[in-house]
């Protein structure tokens, strides 16, 4: 390893940058634009849900109900005259649910023997259907204690339960996604970067130019992996401050923790990208291949939105060969939790392991031939 062609290779690199800024605009425009569209585009929140609203006898208590629901920005609540228009109006898909108030609902609310509501939820989407029948549940049990509050008595429930939400308590899927979502952004540009970058000089012809000089291919490999190394922190940063001051993310861990996380996971990044240009020398195959490789599997089988707990155990196996399985489960547990070192080592560990895989899996696959 000679320092001064090292210094040369990786002034080449540079310069190559600056004069092609493809590289640039995959490190720093390519995660902006990923973040703005995920990051207001994909929600698991449900906000302003159009629900139908059946009063059969209206009073006042009724009334109040249905204030309730309209100052919930989870509703949108609409007033139908009878049963038969509000389940038409669920199977258009107009509405979402169905809340029936009966005849006796006043009666039973005054008396205190207790008032029964009806709730229908479409459950085409059972996920939203969960998330709309809990949203159903908290607002009837906050109603049930304003008018307890009301009446100075207490509210009878066999068991009180008094909740703590930890380390996301204000339930925004958005600071469970975005961390997530850098993770997805830094795995398909560490690949594209070295992918592309070396699938562009085979088609330019420079790539031959550079076997004839005498520097060897751990030089030259070194010589192209730092300057996109350096070139991918400075992305990652650009994510991080979009997360933080745009999303509002809270980042409860340490800078330099994740600064040496991330470090890890973008080097497995890379070594994927140079490993994916020896298969190939032509730009359009080693994007598909970096997209089907790194991308799909990044978004699917991370955690990154499906559970991987939830997943067969034949998948469940296939996620630890995922290198953002790992780096999801750091950033969220950073930017949420903190430094907890029972979760930050073991995932750093995997990360450095694969690190040290691909990079040497480029390395022995690299030989410096044309052929």
């Amino acid at each position: 390893m000679n320092s001064q062609r090292l210094r040369a290779l990786m002034r080449k690199e540079a310069l190559q940058i600056l004069r092609d800024p493809s590289a640039i605009a995959i490190a720093f425009v390519l995660p902006v634009v990923l973040l703005l569209i995920f990051g207001y585009g994909v929600s698991l929140d449900a906000r302003h849900v159009p629900v139908a609203v059946v009063v059969q006898q209206p009073s006042a208590q009724s009334e109040s109900f249905v204030a309730g629901l309209r100052q919930s920005e989870q509703f949108a609540p609409r007033v139908c005259a009878n049963s038969a228009e509000a389940r038409a109006a669920l199977q258009r898909g107009e509405v979402r649910a169905i809340v029936e108030l009966r005849a006796d609902f006043a009666r039973g609310v005054l008396d205190g023997r207790g008032a029964d509501i009806g709730v229908w939820v479409d459950g085409v989407d059972a996920n939203t259907a969960r998330i709309v029948r809990g949203y159903l549940q908290g607002v009837w049990l906050a109603w049930l204690q304003q008018q307890a509050d009301a009446r100075g008595v207490a509210l009878r429930q066999p068991v009180r339960l008094e909740e703590r939400v930890w380390f996301n308590p204000a339930l925004r899927s958005r600071d469970f996604l975005v961390p997530g979502l850098i993770a997805v952004i830094m795995t398909l540009i560490g690949a594209l970067l070295t992918a592309l970058v070396v699938a562009r000089e085979w088609e330019r012809g420079t790539m031959e130019a550079l076997m004839a000089t005498p520097a060897s291919i751990d030089e030259i490999l070194l010589g192209k992996l730092l300057p996109y190394f350096l070139l991918g922190m400075g992305g990652l940063f650009l994510s991080v401050v979009m997360a933080r001051w745009m999303f509002q993310v809270p980042l409860r861990g340490s800078v330099l923790l994740l600064v040496a996380c991330s470090a890890l996971f973008l080097l497995a990044a890379l070594g994927m990208g140079l490993l994916i240009s020896t298969l190939a020398k032509s730009q359009f195959v080693v994007a598909q291949v970096a997209v089907i490789v790194t991308f799909l599997p990044a978004f699917l089988l991370s955690g990154f939105i499906f559970d991987i707990g939830s997943m067969p155990a034949v998948v469940r196996v296939l996620t630890h060969l995922v290198a953002a399985r790992y780096y999801v489960a750091i950033l969220q547990t950073l930017f949420l939790a903190g430094d907890v070192s029972g979760v930050l080592l073991g995932n750093s560990a995997a990360l450095a392991l694969m690190a040290l895989v691909l990079l040497g899996a480029a390395r022995l696959r690299s030989r410096k031939r044309l052929d």
